[in-house]
């Protein structure tokens, strides 16, 4: 392990190397700021630029490519609450209030600090459990993926805010709304009118504009009175000794979580970062300041999606599996090179495998470098005038959702999701429910209907696979424990009125 590590220190810190990982670092962070064009379309146009190239140096250019994006992801976020990739999207959940409390550039720098925790930890962790995480990851089935998505979806009422019926309702029309399309085990079409545009469904980057940045528009469009100066001011970037500590802990504990769903095959940083930020708001000491521009809540999301950015490449480099879109095109990517990724890359190609390790290390050093510095200048887009701004906000939105199948019909789609995200948000409805059962449902249904069909229709084979029985059981005492609290709580407070 340690002469690969020093055969791919010996790429990466190569002339040649470090300007590949400065231009793919530059180019991700720069890419990831524009809402619509996530790291899937960088590197599916640097494919094209790196023919001819060394294989290596190729590697190292869009490896910094994707882990940029995810750095720059959260300048859109927090800035203009526009995510232009799913894993950014809890980052939006704190990052813009705090933005609209006049703390944008603490902000973004805490986002920038978590990002490099993240992505520090999870290169260590890439480096030296690789091979190990690699064979865990082949133990993940159907049933396992299954029970893994259906605990997310059983956290879901801490998005609702006080009203868990809310929350669920929201989820419903997630799922409602993810059974779109042809079937792809059956070839049935479901639920598509008719309309020939519905046939594949509804992107993600339509429903997350829509709920988000359209509706946030709308909000502004239609509450003039409330559309004052507070998102004008960059506020400081120093964090004292009570931030730091109160961020310190979540980004320790989802870096570690992001990294390890990172290796699981098709997982990714959007499962990620949401259970992160979930799981932050069950332990936190504080939940009532999630959503209102908590800290930690902030640092969470941002550290899980860069730690899940890193692990995607477990499978990719030592299976040749890819663990999420990014990496299934750099996987394609690889094969046009010469170079046939699978368990035998480590042995006949280490300039590779390790060089991409240990770009990495460089890579997530350059990330803080250029971020921190442009956060005043990046901060600057708060005090474009307000009619500018909502302008802005509508031309990246178009750009990004007609970018993705240049259709016109996905642009109804975006006005009317954006429509349905003011009104969710004027009565109270949260709509992270809603994007998260968008999001999990196609893979959930995938995975039950799989994991029957290999048992023959038998339930059985989620109690006897003993890492779907565990997480089905924490999905159940997710479940059940804050009911039982609730429960308790009323009786506790019915006792002490007879007691008054």
């Amino acid at each position: 392990m340690f002469e690969g590590i020093f055969t791919g220190f010996q790429v990466a810190f190569s002339l040649e190397g470090l300007v590949f990982v400065f231009i793919g670092a530059l180019t991700g962070t720069l890419i990831g700021m524009i809402p619509g064009l996530g790291p899937i379309t960088a590197i599916a146009v640097m494919i094209p630029i790196t023919y001819g190239m060394d294989p290596a140096f190729a590697m190292l250019l869009m490896a910094g490519v994707y882990y940029g994006a995810a750095y720059g992801g959260a300048a859109s976020s927090i800035l203009l609450n526009a995510p232009g990739e799913s894993m950014s999207v809890p980052t939006t959940f704190d990052g813009y209030p705090m933005a609209k409390q006049g703390k944008a550039g603490k902000a973004l720098a805490i986002a920038a600090i978590a990002s490099f925790v993240g992505g520090t930890i999870s290169v260590v962790l890439l480096t030296l459990f690789a091979p190990f995480l690699a064979r865990l990851a082949l133990s993940f089935g159907p049933a396992e993926y299954f029970a893994l998505m259906l605990m997310g979806l059983m956290m879901i009422s801490s998005f609702s805010e006080g009203s868990t019926v809310k929350a669920l309702i929201s989820a419903t029309l997630g799922f409602m709304i993810a059974t779109i399309g042809i079937d792809l085990q059956t070839g049935t079409r479901r639920f598509t009118f008719g309309n020939a545009n519905l046939l594949e469904g509804i992107d993600f980057l339509v429903i997350a504009l829509g709920l988000f940045a359209m509706a946030e528009v709308s909000s502004l469009i239609f509450e003039r009175r409330q559309s004052g100066n507070y998102t004008s001011k960059l506020g400081s970037l120093r964090l004292n000794r009570e931030e730091v500590k109160e961020m310190t802990g979540p980004t320790l504990r989802q870096s570690l979580v992001g990294f390890v769903i990172g290796v699981l095959p098709g997982a990714g940083g959007t499962i990620a970062s949401f259970l992160s930020y979930i799981t932050e708001k069950r332990i936190s000491k504080k939940p009532h300041e999630f959503g209102k521009g908590s800290i930690a809540g902030l640092a969470a999301p941002e550290a899980a999606n860069n730690g899940a950015s890193t692990g995607s490449f477990v499978p990719l480099l030592s299976l040749g599996i890819p663990g999420s879109g990014t990496t299934a095109v750099m996987l394609g990517a690889l094969i046009v090179l010469g170079v046939q990724p699978g368990p035998l890359l480590m042995n006949e190609h280490p300039e590779i495998f390790w060089g991409v390790i240990a770009s990495m290390y460089i890579g997530n050093v350059i990330l803080l470098i250029l971020n921190l510095p442009l956060i005043p200048y990046l901060s600057r887009i708060l005090k474009i005038p307000r009619p500018m701004l909502i302008s802005l906000i509508i031309v990246f939105c178009v750009i990004g959702v007609y970018g993705i199948g240049f259709n016109t019909f996905d642009l109804y789609l975006l006005v009317f999701f954006g429509i349905i995200g003011y009104f969710m948000a004027y009565f109270r409805f949260p709509a992270a429910p809603m994007l998260l059962a968008f999001i999990l449902g196609d893979l959930m249904e995938q995975s039950l209907r799989q994991a029957l069909t290999i048992s023959n229709g038998s339930l059985w084979i989620f109690v006897e696979k003993p890492i779907a029985f565990s997480l089905l059981l924490i999905s159940f005492l997710t479940f059940i424990v804050p009911l039982i609290r609730n429960w308790r709580r009323k009786q506790l407070t019915k006792k002490l009125e007879r007691n008054g």
